[in-house]
Protein backbone atom coordinates (compact mmCIF):
# COMPACT_ATOMS: atom_id res chain seq x y z
CA UNK A 1 0.00 0.00 0.00
CA UNK A 2 1.40 3.40 -1.01
CA UNK A 3 1.69 5.91 1.82
CA UNK A 4 -0.06 9.22 1.10
CA UNK A 5 2.52 11.95 0.60
CA UNK A 6 2.45 15.44 2.07
CA UNK A 7 1.05 18.52 0.30
CA UNK A 8 4.30 19.89 -1.11
CA UNK A 9 5.81 16.50 -1.95
CA UNK A 10 2.67 15.56 -3.89
CA UNK A 11 2.61 18.77 -5.94
CA UNK A 12 6.37 18.85 -6.46
CA UNK A 13 6.45 15.37 -8.04
CA UNK A 14 3.04 15.43 -9.74
CA UNK A 15 4.34 15.93 -13.29
CA UNK A 16 7.34 13.62 -12.93
CA UNK A 17 5.27 10.64 -11.80
CA UNK A 18 3.17 10.78 -14.99
CA UNK A 19 6.40 10.29 -16.97
CA UNK A 20 6.60 13.36 -19.24
CA UNK A 21 8.41 13.20 -22.56
CA UNK A 22 12.20 12.69 -22.54
CA UNK A 23 12.37 12.36 -18.75
CA UNK A 24 11.44 16.02 -18.16
CA UNK A 25 10.55 16.89 -14.57
CA UNK A 26 7.82 19.29 -15.71
CA UNK A 27 5.16 18.62 -18.29
CA UNK A 28 6.45 20.37 -21.45
CA UNK A 29 4.55 23.22 -23.06
CA UNK A 30 2.36 21.83 -25.83
CA UNK A 31 1.32 24.62 -28.19
CA UNK A 32 -0.68 22.52 -30.66
CA UNK A 33 -4.21 23.80 -31.31
CA UNK A 34 -5.48 20.68 -33.02
CA UNK A 35 -4.68 16.96 -32.88
CA UNK A 36 -4.71 14.33 -35.64
CA UNK A 37 -5.70 10.64 -35.44
CA UNK A 38 -4.73 7.76 -37.71
CA UNK A 39 -8.10 6.10 -37.05
CA UNK A 40 -11.09 8.42 -37.35
CA UNK A 41 -12.98 6.23 -34.86
CA UNK A 42 -10.56 7.40 -32.17
CA UNK A 43 -11.43 11.00 -33.01
CA UNK A 44 -15.15 10.16 -32.85
CA UNK A 45 -14.70 8.47 -29.46
CA UNK A 46 -12.92 11.52 -28.06
CA UNK A 47 -15.75 13.78 -29.23
CA UNK A 48 -18.35 11.46 -27.69
CA UNK A 49 -16.54 11.23 -24.33
CA UNK A 50 -15.91 7.49 -24.80
CA UNK A 51 -12.13 7.86 -24.84
CA UNK A 52 -9.68 10.28 -23.27
CA UNK A 53 -7.80 12.44 -25.71
CA UNK A 54 -7.53 15.85 -27.34
CA UNK A 55 -9.42 17.15 -30.34
CA UNK A 56 -9.18 20.94 -30.15
CA UNK A 57 -7.27 22.99 -27.58
CA UNK A 58 -10.15 25.27 -26.69
CA UNK A 59 -11.37 22.57 -24.32
CA UNK A 60 -8.21 20.59 -23.54
CA UNK A 61 -4.43 20.60 -23.84
CA UNK A 62 -1.75 18.28 -22.35
CA UNK A 63 0.04 21.09 -20.50
CA UNK A 64 -3.22 22.43 -19.10
CA UNK A 65 -4.31 18.90 -18.16
CA UNK A 66 -1.17 18.49 -16.06
CA UNK A 67 -2.03 21.67 -14.15
CA UNK A 68 -5.62 20.52 -13.73
CA UNK A 69 -4.33 17.28 -12.21
CA UNK A 70 -2.22 19.25 -9.72
CA UNK A 71 -5.15 21.42 -8.63
CA UNK A 72 -7.34 18.33 -8.22
CA UNK A 73 -4.70 16.85 -5.93
CA UNK A 74 -4.45 20.11 -3.95
CA UNK A 75 -8.21 20.20 -3.38
CA UNK A 76 -8.65 16.44 -2.77
CA UNK A 77 -11.20 16.55 -5.60
CA UNK A 78 -12.14 14.25 -8.45
CA UNK A 79 -11.55 16.53 -11.48
CA UNK A 80 -10.60 20.10 -12.36
CA UNK A 81 -11.08 22.40 -15.34
CA UNK A 82 -8.64 25.28 -15.87
CA UNK A 83 -9.71 28.60 -17.39
CA UNK A 84 -8.00 31.72 -18.66
CA UNK A 85 -8.88 33.61 -15.44
CA UNK A 86 -10.70 33.08 -12.17
CA UNK A 87 -13.56 35.22 -13.44
CA UNK A 88 -13.86 33.00 -16.53
CA UNK A 89 -14.18 29.99 -14.20
CA UNK A 90 -16.96 31.67 -12.19
CA UNK A 91 -18.87 32.93 -15.23
CA UNK A 92 -18.61 29.59 -17.01
CA UNK A 93 -19.79 27.60 -13.98
CA UNK A 94 -22.99 29.64 -13.72
CA UNK A 95 -23.47 29.63 -17.50
CA UNK A 96 -23.14 25.85 -17.68
CA UNK A 97 -25.32 24.84 -14.74
CA UNK A 98 -28.02 27.47 -14.17
CA UNK A 99 -31.10 28.12 -16.29
CA UNK A 100 -33.76 30.83 -16.46
CA UNK A 101 -36.16 30.22 -13.59
CA UNK A 102 -33.45 29.02 -11.22
CA UNK A 103 -32.35 30.94 -8.14
CA UNK A 104 -28.80 31.56 -6.90
CA UNK A 105 -28.03 32.61 -3.34
CA UNK A 106 -24.72 34.45 -2.90
CA UNK A 107 -22.74 36.07 -0.11
CA UNK A 108 -23.27 39.81 0.06
CA UNK A 109 -19.51 40.24 0.60
CA UNK A 110 -18.44 38.88 -2.78
CA UNK A 111 -15.44 40.34 -4.56
CA UNK A 112 -16.43 43.30 -6.76
CA UNK A 113 -15.87 41.59 -10.12
CA UNK A 114 -17.78 38.49 -9.03
CA UNK A 115 -20.66 40.66 -7.93
CA UNK A 116 -20.45 42.51 -11.24
CA UNK A 117 -20.76 39.35 -13.36
CA UNK A 118 -23.63 38.19 -11.14
CA UNK A 119 -25.32 41.54 -11.79
CA UNK A 120 -24.89 40.97 -15.53
CA UNK A 121 -26.58 37.58 -15.17
CA UNK A 122 -29.38 39.28 -13.21
CA UNK A 123 -29.79 41.79 -16.04
CA UNK A 124 -30.32 38.80 -18.36
CA UNK A 125 -33.05 37.38 -16.15
CA UNK A 126 -31.34 35.13 -13.60
CA UNK A 127 -32.70 35.38 -10.07
CA UNK A 128 -29.79 36.06 -7.67
CA UNK A 129 -30.11 37.10 -4.02
CA UNK A 130 -27.23 38.49 -1.96
CA UNK A 131 -27.31 37.67 1.74
CA UNK A 132 -25.13 38.22 4.81
CA UNK A 133 -23.94 34.63 4.97
CA UNK A 134 -21.94 35.08 8.18
CA UNK A 135 -25.19 33.89 9.81
CA UNK A 136 -26.80 30.59 8.79
CA UNK A 137 -30.19 31.98 9.82
CA UNK A 138 -29.91 34.67 7.15
CA UNK A 139 -29.12 32.00 4.58
CA UNK A 140 -32.07 29.83 5.61
CA UNK A 141 -34.45 32.79 5.36
CA UNK A 142 -33.21 33.66 1.86
CA UNK A 143 -33.62 30.14 0.43
CA UNK A 144 -36.29 29.67 -2.23
CA UNK A 145 -37.87 26.47 -3.58
CA UNK A 146 -36.00 27.03 -6.86
CA UNK A 147 -32.57 27.71 -5.28
CA UNK A 148 -30.10 25.66 -7.33
CA UNK A 149 -26.76 27.13 -6.27
CA UNK A 150 -25.21 28.79 -3.23
CA UNK A 151 -22.00 30.77 -3.90
CA UNK A 152 -19.61 32.00 -1.19
CA UNK A 153 -15.96 32.87 -0.63
CA UNK A 154 -13.75 31.58 2.19
CA UNK A 155 -12.48 35.03 3.23
CA UNK A 156 -14.12 38.12 1.76
CA UNK A 157 -11.99 40.53 -0.21
CA UNK A 158 -11.27 43.18 1.10
CA UNK A 159 -12.94 43.36 4.56
CA UNK A 160 -12.17 39.68 5.44
CA UNK A 161 -15.65 38.59 6.59
CA UNK A 162 -15.94 34.80 6.89
CA UNK A 163 -19.26 33.15 6.13
CA UNK A 164 -20.61 30.20 8.13
CA UNK A 165 -18.95 27.68 5.83
CA UNK A 166 -19.69 24.49 7.78
CA UNK A 167 -23.36 25.15 8.50
CA UNK A 168 -23.98 26.32 4.93
CA UNK A 169 -22.40 23.09 3.68
CA UNK A 170 -24.71 21.01 5.86
CA UNK A 171 -27.71 23.00 4.64
CA UNK A 172 -26.77 22.56 0.97
CA UNK A 173 -26.29 18.83 1.47
CA UNK A 174 -29.71 18.57 3.11
CA UNK A 175 -31.46 20.57 0.37
CA UNK A 176 -29.55 19.16 -2.64
CA UNK A 177 -28.14 22.57 -3.59
CA UNK A 178 -24.85 23.02 -5.48
CA UNK A 179 -22.45 24.55 -2.96
CA UNK A 180 -19.76 26.62 -4.70
CA UNK A 181 -16.87 27.86 -2.55
CA UNK A 182 -14.30 30.30 -3.91
CA UNK A 183 -11.06 29.26 -2.19
CA UNK A 184 -8.85 31.98 -3.70
CA UNK A 185 -8.19 33.97 -0.54
CA UNK A 186 -7.16 30.94 1.48
CA UNK A 187 -5.71 28.61 -1.17
CA UNK A 188 -5.88 24.81 -0.94
CA UNK A 189 -2.89 24.81 1.43
CA UNK A 190 -4.73 26.75 4.15
CA UNK A 191 -8.21 25.33 3.58
CA UNK A 192 -9.95 22.57 1.65
CA UNK A 193 -13.63 23.36 0.96
CA UNK A 194 -14.35 19.64 0.56
CA UNK A 195 -14.14 19.54 4.38
CA UNK A 196 -17.27 21.73 4.60
CA UNK A 197 -19.08 19.68 1.94
CA UNK A 198 -18.49 22.02 -1.01
CA UNK A 199 -19.71 20.69 -4.36
CA UNK A 200 -17.43 22.83 -6.51
CA UNK A 201 -14.30 24.80 -5.61
CA UNK A 202 -13.20 27.91 -7.49
CA UNK A 203 -9.61 29.16 -7.48
CA UNK A 204 -8.08 32.16 -9.17
CA UNK A 205 -4.82 30.49 -10.16
CA UNK A 206 -3.41 33.97 -10.78
CA UNK A 207 -3.24 34.53 -7.05
CA UNK A 208 -1.60 32.29 -4.44
CA UNK A 209 -1.38 29.07 -6.47
CA UNK A 210 0.62 30.72 -9.29
CA UNK A 211 1.97 33.17 -6.77
CA UNK A 212 4.31 35.34 -8.79
CA UNK A 213 2.05 37.78 -10.65
CA UNK A 214 3.21 36.51 -14.05
CA UNK A 215 0.29 34.44 -15.38
CA UNK A 216 -3.51 34.67 -15.42
CA UNK A 217 -5.58 31.56 -14.74
CA UNK A 218 -8.60 30.13 -12.94
CA UNK A 219 -10.09 26.76 -12.11
CA UNK A 220 -13.16 24.89 -10.93
CA UNK A 221 -12.77 21.59 -9.09
CA UNK A 222 -15.47 18.96 -8.54
CA UNK A 223 -15.17 17.49 -5.03
CA UNK A 224 -17.27 14.44 -5.92
CA UNK A 225 -19.80 15.17 -3.16
CA UNK A 226 -22.73 16.39 -5.28
CA UNK A 227 -25.12 13.89 -6.89
CA UNK A 228 -25.19 15.11 -10.50
CA UNK A 229 -27.45 12.23 -11.61
CA UNK A 230 -30.38 13.96 -9.90
CA UNK A 231 -29.59 17.48 -11.12
CA UNK A 232 -32.34 18.68 -13.44
CA UNK A 233 -30.18 20.89 -15.65
CA UNK A 234 -27.85 18.22 -17.03
CA UNK A 235 -27.89 18.15 -20.85
CA UNK A 236 -29.71 15.04 -22.09
CA UNK A 237 -26.96 14.23 -24.60
CA UNK A 238 -24.41 13.75 -21.80
CA UNK A 239 -26.52 11.30 -19.80
CA UNK A 240 -26.02 8.48 -22.30
CA UNK A 241 -22.26 8.93 -22.84
CA UNK A 242 -20.90 10.18 -19.50
CA UNK A 243 -20.64 8.47 -16.11
CA UNK A 244 -23.05 9.99 -13.54
CA UNK A 245 -20.28 11.14 -11.20
CA UNK A 246 -18.65 13.32 -13.90
CA UNK A 247 -21.80 14.79 -15.44
CA UNK A 248 -21.32 18.14 -13.71
CA UNK A 249 -17.67 18.67 -14.58
CA UNK A 250 -18.31 17.47 -18.14
CA UNK A 251 -21.11 19.98 -18.58
CA UNK A 252 -18.90 22.79 -17.26
CA UNK A 253 -16.13 21.77 -19.68
CA UNK A 254 -18.48 21.50 -22.67
CA UNK A 255 -20.99 24.29 -22.00
CA UNK A 256 -18.77 26.59 -19.94
CA UNK A 257 -15.27 26.19 -21.37
CA UNK A 258 -15.79 24.97 -24.92
CA UNK A 259 -18.80 27.16 -25.73
CA UNK A 260 -17.75 30.36 -23.91
CA UNK A 261 -14.08 29.95 -24.84
CA UNK A 262 -12.26 31.07 -21.68
CA UNK A 263 -9.32 28.80 -22.49
CA UNK A 264 -6.09 28.83 -20.49
CA UNK A 265 -3.02 29.14 -22.69
CA UNK A 266 -0.38 26.38 -22.28
CA UNK A 267 2.38 28.91 -21.58
CA UNK A 268 0.37 30.36 -18.67
CA UNK A 269 -0.53 26.87 -17.45
CA UNK A 270 3.17 25.98 -17.31
CA UNK A 271 4.05 29.15 -15.36
CA UNK A 272 1.25 28.53 -12.86
CA UNK A 273 2.20 24.88 -12.50
CA UNK A 274 5.82 25.69 -11.69
CA UNK A 275 4.76 28.47 -9.31
CA UNK A 276 2.40 26.14 -7.46
CA UNK A 277 5.30 23.98 -6.27
CA UNK A 278 6.19 26.54 -3.59
CA UNK A 279 2.62 27.33 -2.53
CA UNK A 280 3.01 25.92 1.00
CA UNK A 281 6.33 27.69 1.58
CA UNK A 282 5.03 31.02 0.33
CA UNK A 283 1.75 30.80 2.28
CA UNK A 284 3.56 29.99 5.51
CA UNK A 285 5.87 32.99 5.16
CA UNK A 286 3.22 35.43 3.87
CA UNK A 287 0.68 34.39 6.52
CA UNK A 288 3.24 34.79 9.30
CA UNK A 289 4.17 38.22 7.96
CA UNK A 290 0.50 39.18 7.79
CA UNK A 291 -0.18 38.12 11.38
CA UNK A 292 2.78 40.17 12.63
CA UNK A 293 1.75 43.22 10.58
CA UNK A 294 -1.88 42.98 11.73
CA UNK A 295 -0.67 42.96 15.32
CA UNK A 296 1.54 45.97 14.59
CA UNK A 297 -1.34 47.88 12.97
CA UNK A 298 -3.75 47.07 15.80
CA UNK A 299 -1.40 48.75 18.25
CA UNK A 300 -0.66 51.81 16.09
CA UNK A 301 -2.45 55.07 17.04
CA UNK A 302 -2.85 56.16 13.40
CA UNK A 303 -4.69 52.99 12.34
CA UNK A 304 -8.41 53.16 13.10
CA UNK A 305 -9.36 49.59 12.19
CA UNK A 306 -7.67 46.35 11.14
CA UNK A 307 -9.54 43.57 9.33
CA UNK A 308 -7.63 40.32 9.72
CA UNK A 309 -9.03 36.93 10.80
CA UNK A 310 -5.99 36.19 12.95
CA UNK A 311 -6.82 38.98 15.40
CA UNK A 312 -9.06 38.15 18.36
CA UNK A 313 -10.96 41.35 17.58
CA UNK A 314 -12.15 39.88 14.26
CA UNK A 315 -15.86 38.89 14.43
CA UNK A 316 -15.17 35.44 12.96
CA UNK A 317 -11.79 34.81 14.61
CA UNK A 318 -12.93 31.60 16.33
CA UNK A 319 -14.37 30.25 13.08
CA UNK A 320 -11.14 31.05 11.22
CA UNK A 321 -9.10 29.31 13.92
CA UNK A 322 -11.33 26.23 13.66
CA UNK A 323 -11.38 26.04 9.84
CA UNK A 324 -8.05 27.33 8.53
CA UNK A 325 -4.48 26.08 8.91
CA UNK A 326 -3.29 29.72 8.82
CA UNK A 327 -5.12 33.05 8.79
CA UNK A 328 -4.00 34.01 5.30
CA UNK A 329 -2.06 36.89 3.81
CA UNK A 330 -4.91 39.30 3.03
CA UNK A 331 -5.93 42.15 5.31
CA UNK A 332 -7.34 45.63 5.14
CA UNK A 333 -6.82 48.70 7.30
CA UNK A 334 -8.55 52.02 7.84
CA UNK A 335 -6.20 54.91 8.52
CA UNK A 336 -6.99 57.70 10.95
CA UNK A 337 -9.30 60.48 9.71
CA UNK A 338 -6.39 62.90 9.86
CA UNK A 339 -4.55 60.92 7.17
CA UNK A 340 -5.28 61.03 3.46
CA UNK A 341 -5.12 57.36 2.46
CA UNK A 342 -3.80 58.13 -1.03
CA UNK A 343 -1.03 60.35 0.34
CA UNK A 344 -0.18 57.65 2.88
CA UNK A 345 0.14 55.02 0.13
CA UNK A 346 2.43 57.30 -1.86
CA UNK A 347 4.80 57.41 1.12
CA UNK A 348 5.34 53.67 1.02
CA UNK A 349 8.65 52.84 -0.68
CA UNK A 350 8.83 49.04 -0.47
CA UNK A 351 5.13 48.17 -0.70
CA UNK A 352 3.84 48.27 -4.28
CA UNK A 353 0.66 50.14 -5.22
CA UNK A 354 -1.12 47.48 -7.31
CA UNK A 355 -4.51 45.88 -7.93
CA UNK A 356 -3.33 42.27 -7.75
CA UNK A 357 -3.01 40.03 -4.70
CA UNK A 358 -1.36 36.72 -3.85
CA UNK A 359 1.99 37.89 -5.18
CA UNK A 360 5.36 37.20 -3.57
CA UNK A 361 5.61 40.98 -3.08
CA UNK A 362 3.44 43.05 -0.73
CA UNK A 363 0.78 45.02 -2.60
CA UNK A 364 -1.55 47.81 -1.49
CA UNK A 365 -4.59 49.49 -3.04
CA UNK A 366 -7.21 52.04 -1.91
CA UNK A 367 -10.43 50.04 -2.21
CA UNK A 368 -13.28 52.56 -2.49
CA UNK A 369 -11.52 54.55 -5.19
CA UNK A 370 -10.60 51.56 -7.37
CA UNK A 371 -11.81 47.94 -7.30
CA UNK A 372 -15.11 48.74 -5.55
CA UNK A 373 -15.66 52.19 -7.05
CA UNK A 374 -18.43 51.02 -9.42
CA UNK A 375 -20.60 49.75 -6.55
CA UNK A 376 -21.22 53.24 -5.20
CA UNK A 377 -21.14 54.48 -1.57
CA UNK A 378 -24.35 52.77 -0.41
CA UNK A 379 -23.37 49.23 -1.39
CA UNK A 380 -19.80 49.84 -0.20
CA UNK A 381 -21.14 50.82 3.22
CA UNK A 382 -23.25 47.64 3.33
CA UNK A 383 -20.10 45.60 2.67
CA UNK A 384 -18.04 47.37 5.35
CA UNK A 385 -15.88 49.30 2.88
CA UNK A 386 -14.98 52.76 4.18
CA UNK A 387 -13.54 55.49 1.97
CA UNK A 388 -10.22 55.19 3.84
CA UNK A 389 -10.01 51.39 3.52
CA UNK A 390 -6.73 50.05 2.14
CA UNK A 391 -6.36 46.43 1.07
CA UNK A 392 -3.01 44.80 1.72
CA UNK A 393 -1.80 41.58 0.15
CA UNK A 394 1.19 40.63 2.23
CA UNK A 395 4.20 39.07 0.53
CA UNK A 396 7.28 37.15 1.60
CA UNK A 397 9.68 40.05 2.20
CA UNK A 398 11.69 40.22 5.40
CA UNK A 399 9.29 41.28 8.15
CA UNK A 400 11.49 44.03 9.58
CA UNK A 401 11.63 45.71 6.18
CA UNK A 402 7.84 45.66 5.84
CA UNK A 403 7.21 47.03 9.32
CA UNK A 404 9.86 49.68 8.76
CA UNK A 405 8.17 50.83 5.54
CA UNK A 406 4.78 51.20 7.21
CA UNK A 407 6.27 52.88 10.29
CA UNK A 408 7.96 55.52 8.16
CA UNK A 409 4.87 56.14 6.02
CA UNK A 410 2.66 56.53 9.09
CA UNK A 411 5.11 59.07 10.46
Amino acid sequence: MTTKKGFTTTILHSDRLTKPEHGALHKPIHTAVTYGYDDVQDLVDVFQNKKKGYAYSRQGNPTVSALEHKVTQMENGTATIAFSTGMAAIAATVLALIKHGDHILASSYLFGNTRSVFQSYMDMGLDITFVDATSIENVKEALQPNTKMLFVETIANPATQIVDLEKIGNLCEEKGIIYVVDNTMTSPYIFKPINVKASLVINSLTKYIGGHGNALGGSVTDTGLFDWSNFANIFEGFKTTVKPEVLGITQIRKKGLRDAGGTLAPEAAHSISVGSETLALRMERASNNAFALATFFEGHPMIKKVNYPGLKSHPQHDMATHLFAKYGALMSIEVDDSIDCLAFLNKLKLVIKSSNLGDTRTLAIPVAQTIFNELGPVKRAEMGIADSLIRLSIGIEDLDDLIGDFKEALG
